[in-house]
Parts: C-alpha cells; structure tokens; sequence
C-alpha cells in the first residue's frame, strides 16, 4: 500500500536545475525505470528510484507517485530536496520514496544512486530465514561481500526515524535485503545501480530455481568466490555503463517517449 506525501503546487524548474548533466541524468534514469518494467521488476506504483542531482547532491531525482514505471519520462522525474519539497517537475513522490531514499542520500553520499524494488525472485529470498544469496552461481559472485540484511522488518517507512534505521541497515554495502519486504541496491552511478539490480534479480532466481529441485546446492568455495569477484570488478564501471547504453538503444527503438 503506497502512501503521497503532501505538498504546496510544484515550483517550476529553473536553469539551475536544466543543465545538460541534470538532463543526461534524467534521461538514464528514466531508462532504467522502462526497463525495470520491461522485465517485470517494479511493483504496481508503489517502487522508487532516485539518483543525487548531478552538481547538487542536496536534491535527488525520484518518480512521482501515482506512475507505474513504464510510464516514467525523462521529464516526468521529480527534483526534490532531502526535505521533500519538490523543486522541479509536477506531482510529489510517495511518502515511503521520500523517506527512505532522502535519508539514504544524506547518510551515504556514496550512494550517487538508489534503486528500491519489490522484484519477485530476490523479494522471495528475502522472505526466507537465513542468508538470501548462497554463493552458488556465477552471477551471484558479483555480489560477494557487498551485500547487508535488514532482519527488523518495522512496516512502512513513513518517517525519518525509520528511514534512517534502513540506511543504518545498509552500513558500506552496495546491496541490502529488507527482510519481508524487498530489496535496496545502490551505486556510485546510475549505470553500476542498474547494472547491480539487473544482475542481483537474476542470480535471485537461478538461485530459486535450484532450491525447486529439492537438491542441495554446492556453494563455491570462499577462496574462488573472492576470486571470482575480484575478476568481475576488475573492469571497473565500463560494463555498466555499456549495459545501460544498450538498453537507452533498445527503448530508442521501441519506446523513444521515454526520452520526452
């Protein structure tokens, strides 16, 4: 169930927040919004994304509430300030968008990226007791050692107080999982956040789909596994970054309003 965040009217964008990097911002987010829905990874209205305002990292971009993904436009993002007041674009982001992602930001400026979703495969592991990857496949290794569990699912976070104890949750990892309720994966870019959660959703459910078999798994062992992700990390950002760069391609072709 999502809850808004109530607001004065919307103060029109200025130049200072319609720069050529704030565009390229939006534009690369809202990608990842219409891939997300593409691939099913998005839960009704009720899943958010915020990426810090290139040249100000007090303002975050996020989607309005009431819009599922698939209809997120470059345009239609939201700039708001950590204390909600929408500085730039129509509507105000739901109450649990605002409050988990503005305190995030402001406790981890790392985090240049926020992606939050209820995508199926890692919310189910996240519903299991125990730890929710097993290091038992390829993909999940891009993971090792990056990910944190939240155990003290608290209900929604409609206010600072529990928005704060998610970001304290996180600590230095990329990936948390939120313990019945679903995932937070965040990065140094738009690109890597995407990238992360495109790959953490499918190491989820090659994982789910060896628990099917009722057999048991073979977990790598700790001395490859760190090996492992050491090689995957080696290249730095550029895989990410071409990763999105094929998906802005694809939605050029079949969905070019994302770019409005």
């Amino acid at each position: 169930m999502a809850q808004s965040l109530s607001s004065a009217p919307p103060i029109l964008r200025n130049s200072d927040l319609d720069t050529d990097a704030i565009r390229q911002a939006r534009v690369d987010l809202a990608a990842c919004f219409r891939m997300a829905a593409r691939l099913g990874l998005q839960e009704g209205i009720c899943n958010h994304f915020s990426a810090l305002v290139p040249g100000r990292p007090d303002l975050m971009l996020v989607n309005p509430y009431g819009w599922s993904f698939a209809e997120i436009t470059a345009s239609r993002l939201l700039i708001t300030d950590f204390d909600g007041q929408v500085l730039a674009g129509e509507g105000v982001p739901e109450a649990t968008a605002f409050y988990i992602h503005a305190r995030l930001h402001l406790r981890h400026p790392r985090a240049a990226a926020a992606f939050h979703t209820h995508m199926p495969n890692a919310t189910a592991l996240s519903m299991l007791e125990g730890p929710p990857l097993v290091w038992a496949g390829q993909t999940a290794l891009k993971f090792y050692g990056r990910t944190a569990v939240d155990e003290d699912y608290n209900g929604l976070a409609l206010d600072s107080a529990e928005g704060d104890r998610i970001a304290a949750a996180m600590g230095e990892a990329d990936v948390v999982f939120l313990k019945n309720h679903g995932v937070m994966v965040v990065g140094p870019s738009i690109a890597e956040a995407w990238d992360d959660l495109y790959y953490l959703e499918r190491a989820a459910e090659v994982q789910r789909l060896a628990f099917a078999t009722g057999r048991p798994l073979k977990p790598v062992a700790t001395d490859v596994a760190e090996r492992t992700y050491a090689q995957m990390r080696g290249g730095g950002d550029e895989s990410a970054r071409l990763h999105l760069e094929s998906v802005k391609r694809i939605l050029a072709r079949e969905e070019p309003d994302y770019l409005d």
